[in-house]
């Protein structure tokens, strides 16, 4: 089995509903975001996926968010748009191009990470 990554950052303010503390109050983070393939076949380069196409498709993503009110955007709208559900958000576009997507993983801080990924 074979697992590559690579890494994108975005900037955005969101603030988290039905929570009591700082986090309630619009709030920024410049987040990394990393996104995984895994996979057993290699094609004829030897190699998983092209780190140019994984890179591409996330950054395709990021730009929906990124410098945005993640609060006001349509697909958060009435959510709380917690770590965890921008690592959902993330992965769910990705998915549809990139269908050996194993793993989204947002870093709000450089010591606080969520990771969304689906059992097979």
């Amino acid at each position: 089995m074979y697992e590559i990554k690579t890494q994108a950052f975005f900037s955005a303010a969101h603030h988290l509903l039905n929570y009591d503390g700082a986090c309630e109050n619009q709030h920024g983070h410049n987040w990394m975001v990393e996104a995984f393939v895994r996979g057993e076949a290699l094609d004829k380069s030897n190699i998983l996926i092209d780190y140019k196409v994984l890179k591409k498709e996330l950054n395709a993503v990021l730009e929906t968010l990124d410098h945005q009110d993640i609060n006001e955007l349509p697909e958060f709208k009435g959510e709380s748009p917690s770590s965890e559900m921008i690592a959902y958000y993330i992965y769910s576009k990705m998915k549809e191009k990139i269908v050996q997507l194993s793993r989204i993983s947002v870093w709000e801080t450089q010591n606080s990470c969520c990771s969304y990924f689906e059992e097979e």
